[in-house]
C-alpha cells in the first residue's frame, strides 16, 4: 500500500475545518452547562466546559411552571399540524403546476409567486387578519404559513423528475389523478417532503414573532415567544441591577433553590432546542437528497 505523504495543507484544513465546527458547537456547551450550573454561583461567571456547581434546579423550576406546559402544547401542536397541512398542500398545488396540461398552468404560477416579490407591509397584515378574526386565535400559527412558493417550486421540481410511464400505466390500470398523487407521487417524493417538513417544521417551531404580534391571550402563546419574553424581562433585570449596583445597593432576584432569571433563561432554551437536535439526525440523508434533487432537476 502507497503511504500517504503528510501534507501541511490537509493539515491546516482539518485544523481550521475543526475550529469552525468548534466555534458552532461551543455556544451550545455554553448553554447548557449554565442551565446545569447553580444560578447564584453562575453570577460569579468563568464558567466554560463544566458546571461548577452542578444541579437540576432550574429544569426543575422550570417545568414547575404551568406555563410552559400549556406553551409547549400550543408549540407541538401547531408545529404538527402546520406542517402537515402545509405539505399536504403545498404537494398537491406542486403536482398540479407539474402538469404541463393544466389549463393556466403559467397564470396560476405567476399568481403564488406575486407575493414574494411585493409586500403590503404589517399593517394591512394585521388588518387582514383580524378581518379573518385570527388574530388571538390558534389558527393564526397555521393558515397564514399553509403556503410558501419556494417549497412549492422545489416539490414540482422533484415531481417532473419522476418518469411519465409510472402515471400512463397507472391510468392505463383505471386509476385516476388523486389515485395516482396517493398510490405514485407521494410515496416517490419521500427525500422532497422529508425536507420540506423539515423547513416548515423548524420554521414553526421556532417562529416567535406571531405569538408575540397577533396573540394577547397567554394561553394560546407558544414557547419561543414565551423565552423571547424572558429573554425581555431577563435583560431588563440585569440592567436593573447595574443601576442598583451604581447606586450603591444591589439586590438580585434569586429563588430559595439558587436559581436566578438567567438560569432559568438558559434551560429553557435547552429545553426548546433540544427536540429540533433529536429530529435532525434522522432526517439529514433525507433532507440533503431532497435538496439536491430538488434544485437541480428540471
Amino acid at each position: 500500500m502507497e503511504k500517504r505523504s503528510f501534507s501541511w495543507f490537509t493539515a491546516l484544513n482539518y485544523f481550521l475545518l475543526a475550529l469552525f465546527a468548534f466555534s458552532m458547537i461551543y455556544p451550545f456547551i455554553y448553554v447548557l452547562v449554565y442551565s446545569l450550573n447553580d444560578g447564584k454561583d453562575s453570577m460569579m461567571g468563568a464558567l466554560y466546559f463544566f458546571p461548577r456547581k452542578f444541579t437540576l434546579d432550574n429544569y426543575a423550576q422550570v417545568f414547575d411552571n404551568p406555563q410552559i406546559w400549556q406553551a409547549y402544547k400550543i408549540t407541538i401542536l401547531r408545529t404538527l399540524l402546520g406542517t402537515v397541512l402545509s405539505v399536504l398542500l403545498s404537494t398537491l398545488m406542486a403536482y398540479a403546476l407539474a402538469k404541463k396540461t393544466l389549463p393556466g398552468r403559467t397564470f396560476f404560477t405567476f399568481y403564488i409567486f406575486l407575493p414574494t416579490i411585493f409586500s403590503a407591509g404589517f399593517i394591512p397584515y394585521f388588518i387582514t387578519l383580524q378581518k379573518l378574526h385570527l388574530i388571538n386565535n390558534f389558527w393564526v400559527y397555521v393558515i397564514p404559513f399553509l403556503f410558501n412558493f419556494m417549497h412549492i417550486v422545489i416539490i414540482r421540481t422533484f415531481i417532473q423528475g419522476i418518469p411519465e410511464e409510472l402515471e400512463e400505466a397507472a391510468r392505463i390500470d383505471g386509476l385516476g389523478d388523486f389515485q395516482i398523487f396517493m398510490r405514485i407521487i407521494l410515496p416517490l417524493s419521500g427525500p422532497v417532503l422529508a425536507t420540506i417538513s423539515l423547513f416548515v417544521g423548524v420554521m414553526h417551531w421556532n417562529d416567535w414573532f406571531t405569538g408575540t404580534y397577533y396573540v394577547s391571550n397567554k394561553s394560546l402563546i407558544p414557547v419561543q415567544t414565551l423565552l423571547q419574553q424572558m429573554l425581555t424581562e431577563a435583560e431588563a433585570l440585569s440592567s436593573s441591577m447595574q443601576r442598583a449596583a451604581q447606586q450603591g445597593g444591589q439586590t438580585v432576584n434569586v429563588s430559595a433553590a439558587g436559581a436566578t432569571p438567567e438560569s432559568l433563561r438558559m434551560a429553557l432554551l435547552v429545553i426548546t432546542v433540544f427536540p429540533i437536535l433529536c429530529i435532525y439526525p434522522f432526517l439529514q440523508r433525507y433532507f440533503v437528497k431532497g435538496t439536491m434533487i430538488g434544485s437541480v432537476k428540471g
